[in-house]
This record gives structure tokens, sequence and C-alpha cells, in this order.
């Protein structure tokens, strides 16, 4: 029964490490297969807005268009379509007023 114990104690903390790393480098390397180095991904996620827990809704850019989907467990949606908005990469924050 100690052995066990023992290599419970050693083996849990080590099995935890593991997986903590296998988090961690899979967050890493998150979106860098599949797309050659150097160019852009031409499907940007825009905004999501999570409705309930099965429903979900995306705006999504696709070649200079904004696509609003629904998302739920059947699948997606495209509910409207529109010219994509310019987007400023850095808002200005307004001074105040003396």
């Amino acid at each position: 029964m100690f052995w066990y114990v023992l290599k419970l104690l050693i083996l849990l903390p080590i099995i935890c490490a593991m997986i903590w790393g296998t988090l961690k480098l899979a967050k890493r390397l998150q979106g860098q297969f599949g797309v050659p180095a150097g160019s852009e991904k031409s499907v940007k996620i825009i905004e999501t807005t999570m409705l309930s827990p099965t429903l979900r809704l995306a705006v999504i850019e696709f070649h200079g268009r904004e696509i609003l989907v629904s998302t739920s467990r059947n699948g997606l949606t495209r509910l409207a379509e529109a010219p994509a908005r310019v987007r400023d990469p850095a808002p200005a924050l307004a001074e105040p007023t003396p």
C-alpha cells in the first residue's frame, strides 16, 4: 500500500505538469499551421455574441465582406452580409475638456 501511495504522489504531479505543458504548447502553436509564412488569413472573426448556451452570433470578415452567421448544434446559418467596414487599429482616446 505504501508503494502505491508513493507512486501516486510522484506520478500525479508529473502527469499534471505534462497536461499543463501540452495545453500551453497548443495555445502557443494555435493558428500557425495551414497558413504559409508571410501571408494573411482570409477569414477573420470580428465579433461573437452568445445568445444562449447553444446559440451564438458571429461576424466574420471574408474577402472584403462582413457576414453575420448564427452557430448552433445544427451548424451555421448565414443571416446577413454587408461590405466590410474600415477599422481603426487603435481608437483615439478622447481628451477631457477643461
